[in-house]
């Protein structure tokens, strides 16, 4: 990996932030725990997150008011939603709010992997389309008007 990503953990589980946490340094990646989304918030004020990783049930916060507290306050930060009890209902209500995907308990190491990877990846893609978008409507609008002037010297020269 070329540049270190800093993933958050946010469960009310020591075990599940440890075990996590572990595996993500294992990946090179740079992890943060939080026991609850009001830790989480300040870590992520604090902090450049690039990733979320947050249990869906837990006290006092859940992971969809997270969920929409991290989409206010930083639109880049990739989320995804961790689930001991996966539903279709609480899965689509997840991405519905902008999670990029989900992880049920227990999760194997390599789709930990995998999915961050993979919501990184779909992240970078996202910034290189907009960059590229740009590039070509400055060449549509700047390509014309050297048309227009090829084709006025053209007639002149003749």
């Amino acid at each position: 990996m070329s540049e270190t990503r800093r993933v958050l953990v946010v469960d009310d589980e020591q075990e599940v932030r440890d075990t996590l946490s572990s595996v993500l340094e294992n990946l090179d990646y740079i992890p943060y725990v939080a026991s609850n989304g009001v830790e989480a918030l300040e870590i992520i004020k604090n902090e450049p997150i690039d990733v979320v990783l947050s249990d869906l049930y837990m006290p006092e916060m859940d992971g969809i008011e997270l969920l929409k507290r991290v989409r206010s306050m930083n639109k880049k930060v990739v989320f995804l939603m961790i689930t001991a009890h996966p539903t279709i209902e609480t899965a689509v209500e997840a991405i519905k709010k902008g999670a990029y995907d989900y992880l049920t308990k227990p999760f194997h190491i390599e789709e930990v992997r995998l999915k961050i990877n993979r919501a990184l990846e779909n992240k970078g893609l996202a910034s290189s389309l907009k960059t590229a978008n740009g590039i070509i409507w400055a060449l549509i609008f700047s390509i014309p008007l050297w048309l227009i002037l090829g084709i006025i010297l053209a007639k002149l020269l003749k």
